[in-house]
Order: structure tokens, then sequence, then C-alpha cells
């Protein structure tokens, strides 16, 4: 089978992890227990959790000249991602400063750096967008550059997965645009304005929508009448840092490579149970075995 060919349009960070039996209060100084740097960002997290899910991946972002872009392009690289029009923009890359308690749940707070200069595409980054089977952008680059993408994505026939985070209100030019959107609860409320029935806000916006819920697993519906609860897979979590991005690029890789979407959600649901047994945010991304073997269970 040919492999599906996913572009990532997004940030790239590096993530400062620390990790604490609790995450400390406004005012509280916490001990903590643990500390690692790790190279992170959601588009870069997706564009690696797509290449170890199975599908052929570029990333489409911005780095610093100082030394985290250094390493977050060759550990990038690295990992398989096509790097070849990642700009090198003058100045500090994007950094995640990321706490974990003893739960695995998590405080995060990103200053963007690079990522806020990724703008206006290049002729080759858009031809890079029109080439590929599935376009997958999130939020922490600015709104314009991800409306460009999917616009022309969906002018070349590109399926558009758009994972919108951070939480924000996005413009209709976006929303018209996008196949599937990948939203949590309070990206949904932000998104819709509605505490309460979210799903079917959703697809006031967009004509697919799945709506995580951490350990209570997700939702898919759609405009044909589709509204299905997908149950979590169960795993002891240590850190659930990217298990969103592990989700978001697994739900793209499966429908890419043919199989229908509520499939792909399940599928998506095991990468993203995967995802939590690790410590760190790309580190921790699993591969297609991984996926493979909580998919199908206990044997």
């Amino acid at each position: 089978m040919e492999q599906t060919r996913v572009v990532v349009v997004g940030s790239a960070n590096m993530d400062l992890v620390a990790t604490a039996p609790t995450l400390p209060r406004p005012g509280e100084t916490v001990l903590g227990t643990d500390f690692v740097t790790v190279p992170g960002g959601k588009g870069a997290n997706q564009a690696v959790a797509a290449v170890r899910a199975g599908a052929s991946g570029a990333f489409l972002g911005a780095i610093g000249s100082d030394s985290f872009g250094v390493t977050l392009r060759a550990r990038i690289t690295a990992a398989g991602v096509d790097t070849g029009q990642l700009r090198v923009v003058y100045g500090a890359s994007g950094v995640a400063l990321v706490m974990v308690n003893a739960e695995g749940e998590n405080a995060i707070l990103v200053i963007p750096g690079a990522n806020g200069a990724f703008t206006r595409l290049t002729a080759g980054e858009l031809a890079a967008v029109r080439e590929a089977d599935v376009l997958v952008a999130q939020l922490e680059v600015p709104v314009e550059t991800v409306t460009e993408a999917a616009v022309a994505a969906r002018a070349a026939g590109t399926r558009v997965v758009l994972n919108a985070a951070p939480a924000r209100r996005l413009p209709a030019e976006l929303l018209d645009a996008v196949d599937v959107l990948v939203v949590n609860e309070s990206e949904a409320q932000a998104l819709t304005g509605r505490g309460r029935d979210q799903p079917h806000a959703l697809l006031e916006l967009v004509p697919r929508a799945v709506l995580t819920l951490g350990a209570a697993g997700a939702w898919y519906g759609d405009r044909d009448g589709t509204a299905v609860h997908v149950p979590a897979v169960r795993v002891e979590v240590v850190d659930s840092t990217a298990a969103g991005d592990a989700f978001t690029a697994a739900l793209a890789v499966a429908w890419g490579e043919g199989r229908d979407l509520l499939a792909a959600v399940h599928w998506a649901a095991a990468a993203g149970a995967a995802c939590c047994r690790r410590l760190g945010a790309s580190v921790a991304l699993p591969r297609r075995a991984e996926i493979d073997a909580l998919y199908a269970g206990p044997a």
C-alpha cells in the first residue's frame, strides 16, 4: 500500500518539562521531582506522530536561529519527517513550559517565538499542501497562515483536519475549508459559545467533528446523522501532554489510508492512549505497532 502523505502546518517548540506530585496554585511553590528538555510543539509533534503511525510526513513551520532551533530541526528530521521547507527566523524558537503532576495531568505555558513569524506561505509551501493527501493544522501559529493553507488544500482536493488548539474563535473562511474538526471540551466551548450541546453546535460550523473527552473517550459526529461515543482505551497514565497530538495525527493517517472516519477515531483513541504511557511530548508519540496492539485489545 502506498504511504499516505500527511503535511502538517504548525508550531515547533522546545518543551521544558517538569514533574511534581501536584501542580502549583497561583502564588505557590512546589518541589518537583524531574526535569527534561524535549522537542515539541503541536505541529512538530503531529508531524512526528503521523510518520510513526505509518505516513509519509512533511512539516511546514518556523524555528529560531538559537540553539533550540538547531536541536528542533535535527530531532524532527531524525524522526523521518521531511523538513526541507522548515523556515529559520532570526531570534528565539518557540518554548513551552510544561508541568505534570503525579496523575499525569498537565499545565502548559507556550511562548510562540519564531512560530509567530510563520506568515504568508511560499509557493513551495503551498505546493506541498496541494500535493498532500491530508493537511493537518493547529492554532499555535497565526490563524491567517492556517486559513491560507486550508483554503489552498480545499481547492486542490486535499483533506483538511484542524485541531483547533489553543482555543479561539475562527474565521468563517477557515471553517468553510475544514473537513474534520478535532477539539476538546474547552476548545469546543470557545468555538461555539455553548457549555452544553457542544457536539451538535460543532456540526453547525463544520461537516464532521471529533470531541475528545479525556478518560471518557471521544465523540464523533457528522451532518449525515452519525453521532457515536468512542470509549477510551485504558492504560496506566504517566503523562498526557501529547496524547491529543497522537490522536489527531493517527486520525489523519487512518483516514488518508482509506478507513472510514469512525474506524479512524477508534484507531486514534488507541494512539492517544499509547502516548500516555511515557513522559514527554515527541518522545512519547507511539509507533504504528503500539497503536495496532492497543487497538486490537488483549490477546
